[in-house]
């Protein structure tokens, strides 16, 4: 039977994985395992405030992952996950096979690469400011220069 590749993000109820991550995080890969799956990915993504409650959460913890799956166990494995209390919400997103090698390699790579790739990208963006001659008055330097009224 194919499989395919699926990124699936969770949100997950804050205080119950602050008192066992492991156990919360266990149980994801066990529930996909279980469905036929194999786990590519499986990580911490981030903790944030909500923008509105979801079962009376203000706060979600969002775990990241991919992994292959048979296409016919897909809807049996979302109803075990609604079945969970520690999972608030989740999404999964069907990956198109010729950028599963990227995103596996970005998801194992963490949080420090994303933080270095955008430092790197916000160092290369520059602003430049030239100023026009005026051809009839004082030269550019003179106005770059100038205190603002």
């Amino acid at each position: 039977m194919a499989t395919n590749v699926y990124e699936g993000m969770f949100i997950l109820d804050s205080g119950r994985y602050g008192r066992d991550p492991e156990g919360v995080s266990a149980q994801i890969a066990k529930v996909i395992q279980e469905a036929g799956g194999e786990m590519l990915v499986s990580r911490l993504w981030e903790e944030r405030r909500l923008a509105f409650s979801i079962r009376g959460q203000r706060k979600g913890t969002y775990w990241l992952t991919y992994f292959r799956l048979p296409p016919d166990n897909l809807a049996g494995m979302r109803q075990r996950f609604q079945l969970s209390e520690s999972i608030l919400r989740m999404l999964f997103l069907k990956v198109d096979p010729k950028i599963v090698d990227t995103l596996v390699a970005h998801a194992l790579a963490g949080p420090a690469s994303i933080g270095a790739e955008r430092r790197a990208a916000e160092a290369s963006e520059t602003v430049r400011v030239e100023v026009p001659a005026v051809p009839h008055g004082p030269p550019a330097e003179e106005i770059a220069q100038a205190p603002l009224p």
